[in-house]
């Protein structure tokens, strides 16, 4: 059974290139060029390192990331970021403006290809939580992105979200591990992250073509990206989820994997 370190960007900021590649690694090329990611992400190792969690193997290898930001959020959801991009632009401000956050939120979380299935999702999420007790935060907020939504981009999320196990627990299998461990469902981000750029960008990107206006299913987009060919513009509008965790004095211990 493999055995598995947990860590942060801060104890280790010799594993922070390793963490960069693995996240550069496992997702559809489109979602590297949302605007506030590339204009803000520098800020996790310079102003958020040590809510930047790694999990290592025995060779030192960085085998799973999890990204969070803390921020000011009163419990209630319509005081919720409007999703991925905002909940990053308010933990920002709110570091800047020097204000207390109460809440972890979770940005990101990342397993080597090669590991994927194996539990270690599972630990992601733990040592988020864990994190959000060592710094004494309330909650772990997430907008979750469905890992099995890409494969029903006609599907609204509201509809998707319904769509059940035979033991109620949910049919998407990310939604389905944060729900194993406690996370509840508040409500859909609608539009949680934008990603707009050229019709030549949006076809280096997909190595599809886009001839005329319309709507297309982009593979890996939860939605089907807007073409405007007039205007030369993509346009993708993400609706991720958000989920609640609960954090309690049982998280502050921390076992590997």
């Amino acid at each position: 059974m493999n055995t598995y370190c947990f860590t942060t960007y801060a104890r280790r900021p010799d594993l922070v290139d390793g963490a960069l590649r693995l996240n550069g690694s496992v997702w559809p090329e489109f979602m590297f060029h949302d605007a506030v990611a590339n204009r803000l992400w520098h800020r996790l190792a310079e102003s958020f390192a040590d809510y930047q969690t790694m999990w290592i193997d025995a060779e030192e290898q960085v085998v799973a990331v999890g990204n969070t930001v803390p921020l000011v959020w009163n419990g209630a959801s319509e005081h919720l970021p409007s999703g991925w991009d905002d909940a990053f632009e308010r933990a920002v401000s709110d570091y800047d403006s020097d204000r207390v956050p109460t809440t972890l939120c979770a940005l990101q979380a990342t397993v080597d290809r090669s590991l994927q299935g194996n539990g270690l999702s599972r630990m992601v999420l733990r040592g988020m939580r864990h994190r959000a007790v060592q710094a004494g935060l309330t909650a772990l907020i997430a907008p979750v992105r469905p890992t099995r939504k890409s494969q029903y981009p006609l599907t609204p999320m509201e509809r998707y979200l319904r769509w059940a196990q035979p033991d109620g627990s949910p049919f998407d299998p990310w939604l389905r591990t944060h729900w194993r461990l406690g996370a509840q469902i508040v409500k859909v981000a609608e539009a949680s992250m934008l990603i707009e750029s050229s019709i030549d960008d949006w076809e280096e990107w997909t190595q599809l073509r886009f001839p005329e206006t319309g709507h297309y299913i982009v593979p890996g987009a939860l939605n089907p990206i807007e073409i405007d060919a007039e205007a030369d513009r993509g346009r993708y509008i993400e609706p991720n989820v958000w989920m609640r965790h609960a954090v309690s004095a049982a998280d502050a211990v921390l076992q590997g994997g």
